[in-house]
C-alpha cells in the first residue's frame, strides 16, 4: 500500500527592510519644500536710499487760454495765400495775406514751373520742430488731436510755399493780367499772427460754461492757403495784448477760496514745463459751476497757438529727504524724565533699574538703552529692554520712577547697520506717494541712509534682510 506523502510549508519570519538613504532623502525634500514655501509666503525687507528731494501740493487742471483775440475777414473773395508766419508777431502795414480773384494765378505758375517751393534748412527745422513737438505731447487717449496737427501742419506746409510763391510774383512784373486780379492785405493793427478760429475769440471768465471746458466737444477751423474764401469769412486773427488768462473748473469751493487766499499761484505748463505766477479770480456762473481764472502779463505768445493748455497749480513746495508713505510707521516708547538717564562704562545711555537679590535685598543694575527722542523733560526709550511698571532709581538719590508712560512716535526703519532700527522723522509735507521729512535732526535720518520700504514687514526686532534695494 502507497504510503501518501502530504506537503509540509513552513513560514519563515518577514523582516522589514528600512532604506535608511531613502527615508533621509525624502526628509530633505520636505525640509526644502517647506523652507521654499516660507520664504515665498513671507514679506522681505527690501531696502530704500534715502534721497533729497522736493515735493509740490499739486493740482492738475485742462484749462482754456483766453486772449484778446480780433478776428480779420476777408475783403475780397478768391484764393487766399499767406505770407505772414503763425504766431509772429505783425506790425501796422505788414503783408499779411493776398487774394487772387481770378484763381489763374496759380495755373500761370504751373506754366512756368514756379508751383514748386523749395524749402531752407531754416523751413525744414520749423516743420521737424513740428512735428518732434506733437509726438512728445501726443496722448493715445486724444486722438483727435491728430486732425489738429494735421491741420496746423498743412498750415505751415502753405505758408512756406506761399513765401516762395510771393517771390515768384515779384519776379511777374511784365505779366499784368495776373497780376491785376491779386489783392495785397495789410495788417491795419499791431499783434501776433494766427491762422485760425475756434469761437472763442470773443470768450472771457465771465461766460464760461462746462461745456466749453470740455475738449472732447472743441472744434477748430484752420485757415489754409489756397482756400477759396468769400468776402465777410474769416482770414486770419490777431492776439493784440501780451496779457492773457487761463481758465479751470474747480466747483470744490472750499480749495477755490484757499486758492484766491493766496491771490498768487505758481503754475507749471506741462507741454514745456515753463513756469509762471498767475493772478487768481474766480466766479459762479448760473448753473452753479465755479471758474478759476490765472491772470498772465507775459508768455502769451508762446501758447498762442493753444487752446486747451494741461496745466500744474504748485500751492505747496517742500524741500528736505523724499521718502515713500509706505516706509513711515508709528512706534510706541516709553516716556522717562531726563534725569534718570545716566552713562554706564562705555559712555552708553542707561537706567539704573530697582531689583532684588537672591537675599532679597535691594539693590540695582545698569540697563542700557537707546534714546529715540526728547522734548524738554523727558527721554523716549524703547519698550525692548524695560518693562511697563520697571522701577528706575534717580542717579545719586533715593528718587524714584515707575515706568508706565507712553507715547507714539512716527518715523521709519533704518537698516544702516544691518538690522531695523526705528528713527523718528518729521514730515514736513506729504502727497499720496511721498513725505518730505526734515534732514539733519536728533535721532532722525541723514541723506543716504537706507530705510526698509515697506513698514509693514518689520515685526519685532527683524535681523535677517533682503538684499534688494531701491532708489
Amino acid at each position: 500500500m502507497a504510503k501518501q506523502r502530504k506537503n509540509k510549508v513552513t513560514k519563515y519570519p518577514v523582516f522589514l527592510h528600512i532604506n535608511v538613504g531613502l527615508i533621509f532623502f525624502a526628509f530633505i525634500i520636505i525640509y526644502v519644500v517647506i523652507c521654499v514655501f516660507t520664504y515665498f509666503s513671507k514679506k522681505h525687507i527690501v531696502g530704500y536710499e534715502v534721497r533729497e528731494g522736493a515735493l509740490s501740493s499739486n493740482n492738475i487742471y485742462e484749462a482754456v487760454a483766453l486772449r484778446q483775440e480780433s478776428v480779420v475777414t476777408a475783403s475780397n473773395a478768391g484764393y487766399v495765400n499767406y505770407f505772414a508766419p503763425e504766431g509772429q508777431r505783425v506790425a501796422v502795414g505788414n503783408l499779411v495775406y493776398t487774394v487772387d480773384e481770378s484763381g489763374d494765378l496759380l495755373d500761370y505758375l504751373k506754366t512756368q514751373g514756379t508751383e514748386q517751393a523749395s524749402l531752407t534748412d531754416e523751413d525744414l527745422s520749423e516743420l521737424r520742430s513740428q512735428i518732434v513737438n506733437y509726438s512728445a505731447d501726443f496722448d493715445p487717449k486724444s486722438f483727435s488731436t491728430v486732425y489738429d496737427f494735421k491741420s496746423s501742419l498743412d498750415g505751415t506746409v502753405q505758408k512756406l510755399a506761399s513765401s516762395s510763391i510771393l517771390q515768384s510774383i515779384n519776379s511777374l512784373n511784365n505779366n499784368a493780367g495776373a497780376l491785376q486780379s491779386i489783392n495785397y492785405c495789410y495788417s491795419q493793427g499791431t499783434g501776433i499772427v494766427q491762422y485760425y478760429v475756434d469761437g472763442y475769440e470773443d470768450l472771457n471768465i465771465n461766460n464760461m460754461t462746462v461745456d466749453l471746458m470740455d475738449n472732447t466737444k472743441y472744434e477748430r477751423t484752420q485757415l489754409i492757403s489756397n482756400a477759396l474764401v468769400g468776402v465777410g469769412d474769416p482770414v486770419f486773427k490777431l492776439s493784440t495784448n501780451e496779457d492773457w488768462m487761463i481758465v479751470i473748473n474747480e466747483n470744490d469751493l472750499d480749495k477755490v477760496k484757499a486758492l484766491a487766499e493766496k491771490e498768487y499761484i505758481k503754475v507749471r505748463f506741462l507741454k514745456n514745463q515753463d513756469e509762471a505766477w498767475g493772478k487768481v479770480s474766480y466766479v459762479t456762473n448760473d448753473a452753479g459751476d465755479t471758474f478759476v481764472g490765472l491772470s498772465f502779463t507775459n508768455s502769451m505768445i508762446t501758447f498762442v497757438k493753444d487752446r486747451f493748455l494741461s496745466v500744474e497749480l504748485i500751492t505747496e513746495d517742500e524741500s528736505g529727504l523724499k521718502i515713500p508713505n509706505s516706509a513711515i510707521a508709528e512706534k510706541s516708547f516709553f516716556v522717562i524724565p531726563k534725569e534718570y538717564v545716566t552713562k554706564g562704562n562705555n559712555n552708553n545711555s542707561g537706567v539704573l533699574r530697582d531689583k532684588y537679590d537672591e537675599n532679597g535685598n535691594e539693590t540695582s543694575e545698569f540697563i542700557e538703552v537707546e534714546l529715540y527722542n526728547e522734548s524738554d523733560d523727558s527721554y523716549y526709550v524703547d519698550d525692548d529692554t524695560l518693562r511697563n511698571g520697571d522701577i528706575i532709581i534717580k542717579p545719586d538719590s533715593q528718587d524714584k520712577f515707575t515706568i508706565n508712560n507712553k507715547d507714539t512716535l512716527i518715523g521709519v526703519y533704518n537698516i544702516n547697520k544691518g538690522y531695523a532700527d526705528f528713527r523718528q522723522i518729521i514730515i514736513l509735507y506729504q502727497n499720496d506717494e511721498y513725505a518730505i521729512v526734515k534732514s539733519n535732526t536728533n535721532y532722525g535720518l541723514n541723506v543716504y541712509d537706507y530705510i526698509v520700504l515697506d513698514a509693514s514687514t518689520v515685526e519685532g526686532d527683524v535681523k535677517n534682510l533682503d538684499t534688494s534695494e531701491e532708489n
